[in-house]
């Protein structure tokens, strides 16, 4: 009897996963019916004849928005943006291009160290006029760099404005496979401690981070500090193996997990390692995100680094490009991905039965403990939490908009940059360049005879607030609380200016620095003034403080 209770339980159990999914291929067939017939009546009935492409591509784009941000369709037209993310490379001029404020033009920002526009002469702060004979002072950045990509080896001529002569130059650049440099800069911190900045996790990086540790490591280094800060991730495959330089052959990195079998693989360490005794330090931050965090949370996992930084971004969906018809790509989130110890890092559940999109970080009371293989604690849940958590310092509202960074920012600091590069054809190498003290009273006049302020979107709203509140006749009762907060948001800019000296001054140099020795001559100087390397080297320094972090609680 109990058998067939089993069995017939079993068959009813199969009855109803057959049912749910017969229901399932029902109700799509249903909605892509009407799906079909309604854009026919639209396209039948609609006032102004459609554009079948520009509807469609909105249509399924707003489909996959309601399921992740990471699920994306890529028409024809855009499947090398695909190519590019993926791989890295693109075809164009290797320059940074940005929005001038004050001149409401695209400029360039930063050309790349041995690429077609820093070979032709291109530079910082030239004013993009047009590129052959189309017009560019009137547009976006997207459109200005839209245009300066293309396909490998066409040649087309830029013509730029010099802000410091106020010529008009002509280029002729010919256009070729960008690749990104996925090592900006590594090189030895001390005597016995190196330094690696991996930025992507392109193909073919896990060949250029090993070939720099062993280089490293034959220069003398005996720690390492691996900076991963502001690195998006990229290829999953990459990630493992550069855990694989730390870590012996045969170690589970990561496991993605699926609805569908194709998606569920478990990868592993395959190769002799490097090194699995030196002591490491992996830098973090809120932009390390996907393979970055598969690296970090897999050496944390194994105890075989200590992470230092903060939070990271907790993105733990994996996503697969697919070819569609007539050359169109989606790339899909067909899994999660789990780190050693279990626990997967995905910050935000998208699932929603609702189907709505669900955007909140897990709270951390929601959050599991998982166990290291030493028996540390670790939490899922919430990206990988460092072991040593080093803030970076808040920066004073006079910087934030100095650096060009708030919405009514003005470009003082990018122009000056631009006019020192003019009068200077060479500058001290980066471990040693510092501007002089006539340099920075040069910079100080600069900003106050602009009339540069700051804050004007406070003053904006408390000028709104003022007008309310004489409206509503509640002005002149607070008229000393109004003239207090008004004092208040008047700001001494020649005081501001010398009270946070050290950090504008810090800006200054590393953009000067980025037109003479590009990315890793700015890596290479900021490495003095950083915080968290400050304390991987001081934690590095101290081995037994060291061995310490990777123990449990209470077996030190």
């Amino acid at each position: 009897m109990k058998r067939l209770l089993l069995c017939l339980s079993v068959v009813l159990g199969q009855l109803s996963v057959g049912l749910a999914q017969s229901n399932h291929n029902l109700e799509v067939g249903k909605q892509l019916d009407i799906f079909n017939a309604l854009y026919s009546q639209l396209d039948m009935f609609y006032v102004d004849t459609l554009n079948p492409v520009q509807t469609m591509t909105a249509g399924i784009r707003g489909m996959l928005r309601s399921l992740d941000p990471y699920t994306e369709y890529y028409p024809e037209e855009e499947t090398k943006n695909l190519e590019m993310m993926l791989t890295g490379k693109y075809a164009g001029i290797g320059a940074l291009v940005k929005y001038h404020l004050g001149l409401r033009r695209v400029v360039i920002d930063e050309p790349y160290e041995g690429m077609p526009a820093q070979e032709v002469g291109v530079r910082k702060g030239d004013i993009i006029l047009s590129i052959d004979d189309s017009v560019m002072t009137d547009k976006t950045v997207n459109y200005v760099s839209s245009h300066l990509r293309g396909d490998p080896g066409t040649t087309f001529v830029l013509k730029v404005k010099r802000p410091s002569t106020g010529k008009e130059m002509k280029f002729r650049i010919t256009r070729r496979n960008i690749q990104l440099p996925v090592l900006p800069y590594y090189g030895m911190l001390t005597d016995s401690v190196g330094y690696i900045n991996l930025n992507q996790f392109t193909e073919g990086c896990s060949r250029e981070v090993r070939r720099a540790f062993v280089d490293l490591k034959q220069r003398g280094a005996r720690s390492l500090v691996f900076d991963l800060r502001g690195n998006g991730g990229g290829s999953e495959m990459e990630a493992v193996d550069i855990v694989n330089l730390w870590v012996p052959q045969g170690q589970t990195v990561v496991e993605n997990r699926g609805k569908v079998k194709q998606a569920c693989r478990t990868y592993r360490t395959r190769l002799e390692p490097v090194d699995t005794v030196m002591p490491l330090a992996v830098l973090v931050n809120e932009e390390t995100a996907s393979a970055s965090e598969i690296t970090a949370g897999a050496l944390q996992d194994l105890d075989r680094a200590v992470i230092i930084g903060t939070r990271t971004y907790g993105k733990g969906l994996v996503q697969v490009p697919l070819d569609l018809p007539y050359n169109t790509n989606v790339k899909i989130t067909t899994s999660k991905y789990y780190i050693p110890s279990g626990r997967c890092i995905q910050a935000i559940d998208y699932n929603r039965k609702d189907g709505a999109a669900y955007r909140e970080r897990t709270p951390d009371s929601l959050t599991h403990v998982f166990l290291t293989r030493g028996g540390r604690e670790v939490r899922d849940g919430g990206g990988i939490t460092p072991d040593v958590e080093v803030k970076n310092d808040t920066m004073a509202n006079i910087v934030y908009y100095l650096s060009g960074t708030g919405l009514d920012s003005t470009e003082v600091m990018f122009d000056w940059v631009v006019d020192y590069i003019a009068r200077h054809e060479q500058v001290d190498e980066p471990s040693r360049f510092h501007l002089t003290e006539q340099d920075w009273q040069s910079f100080r006049q600069r900003v106050i005879e602009s009339g540069f302020t700051y804050d004007a979107m406070s003053r904006k709203q408390f000028d709104e607030l003022v007008k309310t509140a004489k409206f509503e006749g509640y002005y002149d009762d607070a008229r000393e609380q109004f003239d207090a907060l008004s004092e208040r948001l008047r700001h001494d800019v020649a005081e501001e200016l010398d009270k946070h000296r050290e950090t504008i001054q810090q800006i200054l140099e590393l953009d000067i620095l980025s037109a003479y020795y590009y990315q890793r001559g700015t890596i290479e100087a900021g490495l003095g003034y950083d915080k968290q390397v400050g304390e991987a080297l001081r934690l590095l320094g101290r081995p037994d403080e060291y061995r310490r972090m990777l123990m449990p609680k209470g077996t030190e």
